[in-house]
């Protein structure tokens, strides 16, 4: 995705962003040991993904603005959930990016 970084995010997390504006974050500091959240904007599907199994409910500023929680334990299969974190990236990408931008990206969610 054009104009996309990783760095930090809010301590102690990692984010990814276009240009400074975040838009899919790794971590949580209330993570269990080996567990991994990951925290990303669902515009588009937020209400839709809450019966995931490895979601866990926003609330507050999250929910407000349609921001999704999922964490994955160790014993989880995360390769199985790949093509669904990959479509809530774009999908997420796609929210903070100007239009110019996300029109053209495949697979909008």
């Amino acid at each position: 995705m054009p104009a996309t970084s990783a760095g930090p995010g809010w301590p102690p997390t990692r984010a990814l962003c276009f240009r400074k504006e975040m838009f899919f974050v790794f971590g949580d500091r209330h993570d269990p040991e080996g567990a991994l959240a990951m925290i990303t904007k669902l515009p588009v599907s937020a209400e839709m993904v809450q019966d995931q199994s490895f979601v866990r409910e926003s609330r507050g500023w999250f929910r407000q603005h349609d921001w999704v929680i999922a964490r994955v334990e160790p014993d989880d299969d995360i390769i199985a959930e790949m093509p669904t974190l990959k479509a809530w990236m774009t999908q997420s990408w796609c929210a903070v990016a100007p239009k110019k931008f996300a029109r053209p990206v495949p697979g909008e969610a």
